[in-house]
């Protein structure tokens, strides 16, 4: 029998805000999710993702704003009232019960009968593919597997929410890519919404139908992982999105809607966001998009290079000490001078003002 998720609309945070003394961990946080919808919270550690989570959870009252789902006022309910589910980073399972009675405690502690919680805990068991386990202690189970049965226990009490806190970052790299599947085909067949915590880009991009990315306890993009990827809005957004290359420059106006932006003592093309065509700037490339070519105006010195299975990853230092992170298809020896450029759709131009410069942009104008 198909577990069916409780029947809502939309959930909404409006103007939320979260201070612990002078620190204000979130603020006027607003955002609206969808029935069905798949969202992440992506950010680096202390900008205000997991507390997010745990207002939403109830784990953590409000110190501003509210939370609704419809039209029912959530952030003045125990968390137990909520009904969501959720998923811990360390799984937070009982070690003296076994799988059954680990998926069954939210359902016991409802005083459900035995014969319901019993059919609810199979069905969640055969969703995430356990059903063999059931009466196994977790300390037998493979990480892997115990991360399975926290998710069968947030799912089997049929919550309209299930959250998820970095419910991956203790499993090895293959696991996480299994359990990535697992998780996005377990939401697909619930229906219900999930937010999912991580710091992982790549877990982001490849689990959400919209990335929410947060700063300093403040949204700084939503949109589609296509979105984030391609046009990050902010150079601290395209920070944390993989352009490694992050340079503090100048702009000037070019040819063809284009600004020009010197690197590494050369003149390249760029693409303007955030308005900016003249003055201070700061030019985002990601690694693959910054190649050897024939004619490449950036002349640079490989400091190290790493073959990754299909190209080669390495660094290299221009003539006035601009570090740079780029992709060769053939290998490229330490000492080696090559010429590099990028396609001007693929260098993303911003203004650099304080509200989108990187935090840890070095002196040189390049993200530590």
């Amino acid at each position: 029998m198909t577990i069916a998720s409780r029947d809502f609309r939309e959930l909404r945070l409006d103007g939320v805000s979260r201070g612990f003394g002078a620190l204000n961990a979130l603020k006027d946080v607003t955002l609206t999710i969808q029935r069905g919808e798949f969202i992440t919270l992506l950010g680096p550690s202390g900008c205000g993702k997991s507390t997010a989570l745990n207002c939403v959870a109830g784990l953590l009252p409000l110190t501003g704003g509210s939370i609704w789902l419809d039209d029912r006022r959530l952030d003045q309910l125990r968390p137990e009232d909520r009904g969501f589910g959720m998923v811990f980073q360390n799984y937070a399972l009982f070690p003296h019960m076994n799988v059954r009675k680990n998926v069954g405690f939210g359902l016991a502690m409802r005083n459900e009968s035995k014969a319901d919680i019993d059919r609810k805990v199979e069905d969640a068991l055969n969703v995430v593919r356990l059903s063999a386990q059931g009466g196994k202690l977790p300390g037998q189970l493979s990480g892997g597997q115990q991360q399975r049965v926290a998710i069968a226990r947030a799912i089997v009490i049929e919550p309209p929410l299930v959250l998820m806190d970095e419910p991956l970052s203790n499993l090895d790299a293959k696991l996480r890519l299994e359990m990535r599947a697992e998780i996005r085909r377990i939401h697909q067949y619930l229906g219900s919404a999930t937010i999912y915590v991580t710091h992982d880009q790549d877990e982001a991009l490849s689990l959400a139908d919209r990335i929410v990315v947060l700063r300093d306890g403040t949204i700084r993009q939503v949109g589609t992982p296509a979105e984030l990827y391609s046009r990050p809005a902010h150079a601290d957004v395209a920070e944390f999105m993989g352009y490694r290359n992050i340079i503090r420059t100048e702009a000037n106006p070019g040819s063809n809607g284009w600004v020009n932006v010197g690197i590494g003592g050369a003149e390249i093309a760029g693409t303007p966001l955030e308005g900016v065509q003249r003055g201070r700037a700061i030019a985002a490339i990601r690694p693959e998009d910054l190649s050897p070519v024939g004619n490449g105006p950036i002349v640079a010195r490989v400091e190290t290079a790493e073959y990754r299975g299909r190209d080669f990853y390495g660094t290299a230092r221009t003539e006035d000490g601009t570090e740079l992170y780029f992709r060769s298809e053939q290998n490229a020896a330490v000492g080696e001078v090559l010429h590099l450029g990028a396609d001007p759709a693929r260098v993303l131009v911003y203004a650099d003002t304080a509200a989108s410069r990187p935090a840890e942009l070095a002196p040189n104008g390049i993200a530590a």
